[in-house]
């Protein structure tokens, strides 16, 4: 049984534990990272390929003529060929519900720190502007309460309905997406995406990327949101147009936005919104659903999918 892990780098492997994952296949090969001209060597004999980020095409899956079992470290499929797995009946898993806690709590995070205006106000701390206040307290910056607040969310999974439940919690209403090109269903509760865009005051994207959802939010879908409205993306850098982005952060269109997620990881290649220097976004690398814990349950998730393939079930099967 000869099973190789492409990029254990991606889940930290000094602070993850893999054994759950080596007793499901105890040959297991573990590569910190994989070079996309490696990719294919190294997976030339495996019967198993344990992957986060990169890409398995179908070129690869062609000649990994031993390939039985393609297993994500991840809930997005975009960089598996499904098709080619499909064809050559290679299964394909992904994890899910494994790190909602870490995605809600960085969400609310940034979110909270937009609202109360966190940087801007310990910016002026520390430029002296209190020491020389003449009352108790600032109040130079809008200071937004999370219960007037109408959250929109596009992506109801796992994710996104942990959103909603803290949302509730926090005492907002919440507004859900009906799926991109979904047709309105008696009852469903749901709203078109433009409706939500415009009636939210920050919306969380938490949907996969497909052809349908690539550049979801672009300069029409910005023009619709409110002038104070914030934007959350956790889900894919494609989601968003980063260059109208932009434009919508500078000229005051939106309020703010906090990216996770690039069009292109590590953005080797730039971004516009790196560029970008206002304090009306906050762009941090990726890590949204890195909490230690939330890491090594993508683990304990991973060998619960292969050694449930390996009994015959169908445990989060994607193909």
């Amino acid at each position: 049984m000869s099973a190789v892990f492409l990029d254990i780098a991606t889940v930290g492997p000094d602070e993850v534990d893999v054994s759950p994952l080596r007793m499901a296949v105890p040959s297991l090969a573990v590569h910190n990272f994989t070079r996309p001209e490696d990719v294919r060597d190294r997976v030339k004999d495996a019967e198993y390929i344990f992957v986060n980020k990169v890409r398995v095409t179908r070129e690869v899956i062609e000649a990994a003529e031993r390939l039985r079992y393609i297993g994500l470290i991840a809930t997005g499929t975009d960089n598996i060929d499904l098709v080619a797995a499909k064809e050559r009946q290679v299964a394909v898993t992904n994890i899910r519900a494994y790190c909602t806690a870490s995605l809600v709590e960085h969400t609310f995070g940034v979110l909270l720190y937009m609202a109360r205006n966190i940087g801007r106000y310990t910016a002026s701390v520390r430029a002296g502007n209190w020491q020389r206040a003449s009352d108790f307290c600032m109040l130079d910056f809008p200071i937004r309460g999370l219960s007037a607040m109408t959250l929109g969310i596009v992506g109801h999974g796992n994710l996104g309905k942990g959103v909603a439940r803290m949302a509730k919690a926090f005492g907002m209403q919440v507004l859900i997406a009906r799926r991109v090109g979904k047709s309105a269903t008696n009852g469903d509760g749901r709203v078109d995406v433009d409706e939500l865009l415009a009636r939210s005051d920050v919306i969380s994207l938490h949907c996969p990327l497909t052809a349908e959802t690539e550049n979801l939010i672009g300069s029409r879908e910005l023009a619709l949101m409110k002038q104070d409205a914030m934007l959350i993306n956790t889900a894919r850098g494609g989601l968003v147009d980063s260059t109208a982005l932009v434009a919508a952060l500078k000229s005051g269109r939106i309020g703010a936005a906090a990216i996770d997620v690039l069009r292109q990881e590590p953005p080797a290649d730039g971004d516009p919104l790196l560029e970008y220097n206002g304090e009306n976004l906050i762009v941090t690398p990726h890590n949204a659903w890195g909490a230690i814990e939330d890491r090594q349950n993508a683990i304990n998730e991973v060998a619960a999918n292969v050694g449930a393939f390996i009994s015959g079930e169908t445990r989060n099967r994607v193909v």
